[in-house]
């Protein structure tokens, strides 16, 4: 919820702003307080409080505090990070959602467009010159690149993914300059990954990885995609960080689909549509 407000600062107007950072500075204090002081703390009306509420998608300053107060404080490991044991079916959907809105909304206004860039020109020439594409990534992060490998497929790249940390080191061996092996993982700390890392640039294959910053695989491979969230790997189940790697593969899938010739792209896509067709019930 934090994160959130942090991303929509900007979008709010300058009184809001005042009541974003009174909210930002010391949540609990703001989760205890009267309207009265809140106000006259951020040097705002009362109506002003409310409006800043509600712009952030709450119905009033009760919903604002129930959901701060929930949000502020630590949540059940494993499960997620703000979501308390004793929270009803719709609090966990509220913070479930708002948790992801968030870091969806912080990746957009920190994301590297540059390093974006630099993959994007790595995966069209591995393209457009018949070379492999390859996926890798471990439990969660194995799923997510069995998804990028459909992503890619579907646009006519030789293309695989692995899960199995003896068929990533053996794939990253037969890899060679042009190719370009995808690394996802959201510790960045995984030995099968880094290891195939190593083989694969040894080889000359261009490594992009999906981690968080600060990672030993973030500084392993040649181009890095940071996806920086607030959930510990050590203690909470990967949610927010695979939607994050999965909505990262989406862009990456997007603008090499967008770089391939669309005289010979298009109509292949239309012609596996049609085909899809008779697999479909009327």
């Amino acid at each position: 919820m934090l994160d959130r407000i942090k991303a929509c600062l900007p979008s709010l107007a300058p009184a809001e702003q005042r009541v974003a950072q009174l909210v930002l500075s010391d949540p609990a204090a703001f989760a205890r307080q009267p309207i009265s002081e809140l106000a006259a703390q951020s040097r705002v009306s009362k109506p002003t409080v409310v409006r800043f509420c509600r712009s952030l998608g709450y119905d009033g300053l009760s919903d604002f505090k129930l959901k701060l107060a929930g949000s502020v404080r630590e949540g059940v490991p494993f499960i997620h990070r703000s979501v308390d044991s004793d929270d009803k079916v719709s609090d966990v959907t509220v913070k479930v959602i708002d948790n992801t809105v968030a870091a969806f909304l912080k990746y957009r206004n920190e994301a590297s467009t540059h390093a974006m860039g630099k993959a994007v020109d790595a995966l069209l020439g591995a393209c457009r010159q018949g070379r492999r594409i390859e996926f890798i990534g471990v439990g969660n992060s194995g799923i997510v690149a069995q998804d990028a490998q459909h992503k890619f497929f579907r646009l006519g790249v030789h293309t695989i993914a692995h899960s199995d940390g003896h068929m990533q080191v053996m794939s990253a061996s037969l890899l060679r300059a042009g190719d370009c092996l995808v690394v996802i993982s959201n510790s960045g700390r995984t030995r099968d990954l880094m290891d195939a890392t190593d083989i694969a640039r040894k080889n000359a294959a261009t490594v992009i990885v999906i981690t968080a910053s600060g990672s030993p695989l973030a500084v392993a491979g040649d181009i890095h995609l940071a996806a920086d969230h607030p959930e510990g790997y050590d203690r909470y189940s990967p949610m927010v960080s695979r939607l994050l790697h999965l909505m990262i593969i989406d862009i990456l899938a997007t603008s090499v689909a967008l770089g391939l010739d669309a005289r010979m792209l298009q109509p292949m896509l239309q012609d596996m549509k049609n085909k899809l067709r008779s697999k479909r019930y009327t």
